[in-house]
């Protein structure tokens, strides 16, 4: 058995079954799931002998693009490739979009409101639009800031499988930046029980003194939300039942960018037709 292309991709982009295109193809496996893989797990999955992709694995940890975890036997995703990601959606062609959508909910809302993802550990802005309002928090895209004190992070990680939240609890030191940073796994649990329950999540001056953030994830019809759309606002103009009152067009906007997305993703099957 060898390993299976993506959904969507031609056969005969893996006739020639080239060194190259089998590493990718392995990359493209351990993306695709919620979990770390050993030798034997990727043996089961592409029935390539042992020795092979023992050099495959160590072709691709020398690069950077796999790195191994702390038990010596478990593969998961490297920097290089997590910076590749990031920098495939800051740079793709749909941030002109994304941004007008952007834009105009700003317009609607006046307040600042940004797209992010998670990358590693951390909460990424893929795109930002400031307010005109003269007192404002700045963020530029390519901020990065941490997932548990984060709205957006939050709501990622609350979305998550059990194991792989632990797992990237774990390995991220829960910094406290306020006084009201939870920095508690139990306490951050609760959060994250509350923030299934309700759909979205605030951050309440748990990152910045004075900042509050309501973020919503962008639907997908790929499953999980792999990206999150937020507003931000001094507390001096806006509490959370303020906040509140925006979340019907927060919801809008994340399912104007949805669309975006999902007619995009359909573009190269149709073509394809």
């Amino acid at each position: 058995m060898k390993l299976v292309p993506h959904p969507g991709t031609e056969p005969s982009d893996f006739q020639s079954d080239t060194p190259a295109l089998r590493l990718f193809a392995l990359l493209e496996l351990m993306a695709s799931k919620d979990r770390l893989y050993n030798l034997q797990d990727l043996v089961e999955e592409t029935g390539y002998p042992k020795p092979t992709l023992h050099r495959m694995l160590g072709q691709l940890e020398a690069a950077g693009l796999l790195q191994r975890e702390q038990d010596g036997r478990h593969y998961g995703t490297g920097v290089r490739l997590r910076a590749l990601a990031e920098n495939l959606l800051l740079n793709n062609t749909l941030n002109s979009a994304r941004h007008l959508i952007l834009r105009q909910l700003v317009e609607e809302l006046g307040e600042s409101c940004n797209i992010t993802t998670l990358i590693g550990g951390e909460v990424v802005y893929l795109d930002r639009v400031e307010t005109a309002a003269p007192l404002r928090f700045y963020l530029h895209p390519g901020s990065r800031v941490p997932a548990h004190c984060s709205a957006s992070g939050k709501l990622f990680l609350a979305n998550m499988s059990p194991a792989q939240r632990r797992r990237l609890l774990e390995q991220t030191p829960l910094q406290s930046y306020t006084a009201k940073t939870l920095v508690s796994l139990s306490a951050l649990e609760q959060e994250f029980q509350q923030i299934r329950r309700d759909g979205y999540a605030f951050d309440d001056e748990e990152f910045l003194p004075g900042l509050l953030c309501l973020a919503v994830g962008v639907p997908s019809a790929h499953g999980r939300a792999s990206v999150c759309l937020a507003v931000q606002a001094p507390i001096l103009r806006s509490s959370r039942e303020q906040a509140l009152r925006w979340l019907p067009a927060l919801q809008r906007a994340a399912k104007a960018l949805s669309h975006i997305e999902d007619e995009t993703s359909a573009a190269p099957q149709a073509s394809r037709a």
